[in-house]
């Protein structure tokens, strides 16, 4: 185009002023996170309550790693001993989840602190200790058991 004519359609142009049709701002649409219905219909079979204010969720894993979710979604049910975390997980080491841990605790007391000390130790040590079934009974002693006053009832009619 000519820049003479241009310049002249811009000077005809009205922005504004009596008679002249308002603009419409467009507004952006936010896509809404929306559960897959699967597993809303899973969460809801399995009776599970949202549980609010939930800031963080650490999950110690046996790689000796830390699991943390920050402002995750949170679902239980106490009863069934289910528990359900949404959120985007970040893995730490134990060290970043510990000093995290007492900076939101704010002002503590010096002896909560060593127990917690302790208690992180405790958890090393069971990592190195080897087998943890070494407390559980043998299932199949107990059904030799049954079996036998099963035969000496029936003996004894």
């Amino acid at each position: 185009m000519n820049p003479e004519k241009l310049a002249k359609l811009q000077s005809q142009v009205r922005v504004g002023g009596k008679g002249t049709p308002r603009r419409k701002v467009k507004k952006s649409v936010k896509a809404v996170a929306k559960e897959d219905p699967k597993i809303a219909s899973t969460l809801k079979q399995l009776n599970v309550q949202p549980i609010p204010d939930i800031e963080t969720i650490n999950m110690f894993m046996e790689s000796g790693k830390v699991m943390a979710f920050n402002a995750p979604r949170l679902s239980a049910n106490v009863q069934a001993n289910t528990f359900v975390v949404a959120g985007k997980p970040e893995e730490k080491s134990p060290e970043q989840a510990i000093t995290e841990m007492i900076s939101r605790m704010g002002s503590f007391d010096p002896n909560a602190l060593s127990q917690l000390a302790k208690m992180t130790e405790g958890m090393q040590g069971s990592n190195d200790a080897g087998d943890v079934d070494d407390d559980i009974p043998d299932l199949v002693a107990a059904d030799d058991d049954t079996n036998n006053k099963s035969t000496d009832m029936n003996a004894a009619d």
